[in-house]
């Protein structure tokens, strides 16, 4: 499991997770300030370097590229701003989305949430 800290970059949080793991083959999962990266797999590994790469294309691609590190610790990848810059966009709250914590689902209703948790326990 990686985790990836977006605290600099929030308001593009949501973005950032559908394209790094989209491009990562892995399941994330939405937490406040952060996502994590997992497997459906417990054998298979994340390639820590293509999450990163993946992380630099969305940036330079949104044109924040040079504005931010991307830095790797161990399960954990910070993104750094570099001149204390954050990006500011009009982005859904952050408290208004939901993850199913067993295969990423995201949604803005908890109702629709917990009809979707029902799948997985029948």
């Amino acid at each position: 499991m990686l985790t990836i800290d977006c605290k600099d970059v929030l308001s593009i949080k949501n973005e950032l997770v559908v394209y790094v793991s989209d491009q990562a083959a892995a399941i994330p999962t939405l937490k406040h300030h952060q996502f994590t990266l997992t497997t459906l797999d417990d054998d298979e590994v994340i390639d820590i370097n293509k999450v990163i790469t993946s992380i630099k294309e969305f940036l330079n691609s949104i044109g924040e590229g040079h504005n931010f590190a991307v830095i790797s610790n161990n399960e954990t990848i910070l993104i750094k701003s570099i001149s204390g810059k954050i990006i500011e966009r009009d982005a859904v709250p952050q408290s208004d989305m939901f993850s199913c914590t067993h295969c990423g689902f995201v949604t803005r209703y908890q109702v629709e949430l917990n009809t979707h948790m029902l799948i997985h326990y029948l």
